[in-house]
């Protein structure tokens, strides 16, 4: 298992994170501010932007294909202007938007009969993935918090994120979990803490 991030590293990412989209959508550069340690390590990542509650932009790599400093700048320049679901950032939002970064553990293939799914899958720790032909989609462990789903409805929400029938995970579909360490900003630009979904579920 990837060794965690301390406080200070999650802070170091999310402050890498706001940096690399506000000089990208000041000046169209993308920074290159390389970090040593655990960023030098291949992991996912997911950076999220988040405006008044409401998601801004949401985008990833779910596989440890880059650099984890790489990872963090691509990703949150990608959230901030290349997420088809909203409008790209201005930077005068960046003092209302909250950065929230996910570091991945490498996704495993759940192998379990369909009906037995529910059971592998832990709320508050497990992210996932449903691929089913081309066909491929992923929600992060916050989503079923913040959404109060159990383990059934989480596997439906991501077939459906796939643009799958959301009963496809008992028809065959692949299933994959994985975890993700959280580090976000308490307000735009405030303290940086790292979160405990298992301490948000009830």
């Amino acid at each position: 298992m990837p060794k965690l991030l301390s406080a200070e590293e999650g802070e170091k990412a999310v402050r890498l994170a706001r940096k690399a989209i506000e000089v990208y959508l000041d000046t169209r550069k993308v920074i290159q501010d390389r970090l040593d340690g655990v960023f030098a390590e291949k992991r996912g990542v997911f950076t999220t932007l988040t405006k008044h509650g409401e998601l801004r932009g949401c985008i990833g790599f779910p596989y440890p294909i880059k650099r984890l400093d790489v990872a963090i700048i691509e990703s949150a320049i990608a959230a901030a202007v290349d997420d088809p679901r909203f409008q790209p950032v201005r930077l005068s939002e960046m003092n209302e938007i909250t950065v929230e970064v996910t570091v991945l553990t490498p996704p495993e293939r759940i192998e379990a009969k369909p009906r037995d799914l529910p059971k592998h899958v832990e709320i508050g720790r497990h992210g996932l993935i449903v691929k089913m032909g081309l066909f491929s989609g992923l929600l992060l462990p916050q989503v079923a918090v913040e959404y109060n789903f159990d383990a059934e409805e989480f596997l439906s929400q991501t077939c459906m994120k796939a643009g799958l029938p959301p009963d496809c995970w008992l028809t065959g579909a692949e299933v994959y979990r994985f975890e993700g360490q959280i580090f976000k900003e308490r307000e735009p630009r405030g303290e940086i803490v790292e979160v405990d979904l298992k301490s948000c579920h009830v």
